[in-house]
């Protein structure tokens, strides 16, 4: 189903304090993220939990969990970074779990710390760098549940076409959003900056759950049902349907492995998709390799 070719040598950066720094990370593996590093390599680790705010969590040897990653890496994953060594410090002796800073709901932070850094070649101890091979799709898959659905189909370019629908919510309504071809220009000007979307009906909830510790009205775009937007203005007319193609791109990052290319060269068609149906089809595709 899947065919392989070189594109590009791998690329390195290390987060400090979940920053960037220019130091040279030595190690050649793939996302040295732990909750990506796992999930690539054992699709059943893979989860995507209910709600806007959360994709992935990983549960280490002593409980820890670290939460909301997805923003992070569909930053890397969009600049080519497949060698990265992420450090979170200044946490809480006694909690459980930890979530990765969610900013101001988007990419658009992640982005500019690569942007400033800059990307190096990644080479191993010796001094030698790997080549990447990028997967393409040979043949049409998808995934599907009730009336929502992920698919990708042959493409000699990233492409994604994304619908949305919330009738419950008139200000988000019915959208659609094309990029084509999906590049670094239009991910860091036209998806990266697309904040988290919640529905505000909703919000009480997922507070109680625990899903969303950090969250507010300065790391999310707040829809009413009755009242439209609490928090405006939105930077895109589409934006919720934008931040789907960013939620989408981290979490076929998944399928990364052995430190190649993640998201596969495809073209993407969703419409009412999520996390739990990006996460399908990355583990339909590691099973069709």
């Amino acid at each position: 189903m899947l065919i392989s070719g070189v594109v590009s040598a791998q690329f390195a950066a290390d987060f400090h304090h979940c920053n960037v720094c220019s130091q040279r990370s030595p190690i050649l593996k793939t996302y040295l993220l732990e909750a990506h590093r796992e999930a690539s390599t054992n699709p059943s680790r893979m989860c995507g939990a209910e709600g806007k705010l959360i994709a992935f969590r990983k549960t280490f040897e002593d409980g820890l969990r670290i939460r909301t990653v997805e923003h992070l890496l569909s930053a890397l994953e969009a600049a080519g970074v497949d060698n990265c060594r992420i450090q979170i410090e200044n946490l809480d002796d006694c909690a459980d779990d930890v979530e990765i800073p969610i900013f101001d709901g988007s990419a658009r932070e992640w982005v500019a710390a690569l942007e400033e850094v800059g990307l190096e070649i990644a080479t191993d101890v010796d001094g030698k760098s790997c080549e990447k091979i990028a997967p393409h799709v040979n043949e049409p898959v998808h995934v599907w549940k009730n009336d929502s659905f992920v698919a990708a189909f042959p493409s000699e370019v990233v492409q994604v076409t994304y619908g949305i629908n919330f009738p419950q919510a008139p200000a988000i309504g019915l959208k659609w959003f094309p990029t084509t071809p999906l590049d670094d220009l239009v991910y860091s000007t036209q998806i990266a900056p697309s904040r988290t979307f919640c529905i505000y009906e909703e919000v009480e909830q997922m507070r109680n759950a625990g899903l969303i510790k950090g969250g507010s009205l300065e790391n999310a775009i707040v829809c009413s049902t009755s009242k439209g937007w609490l928090n405006p203005p939105l930077r895109f007319s589409d934006e919720p349907c934008r931040h789907k193609i960013l939620d989408l791109i981290g979490d076929l990052s998944l399928f990364a492995q052995f430190g190649n290319q993640g998201l596969p060269v495809a073209h993407f068609v969703a419409y009412k998709g999520g996390h739990a149906l990006h996460v399908d089809l990355a583990r339909r595709l590691m099973g069709m390799t």
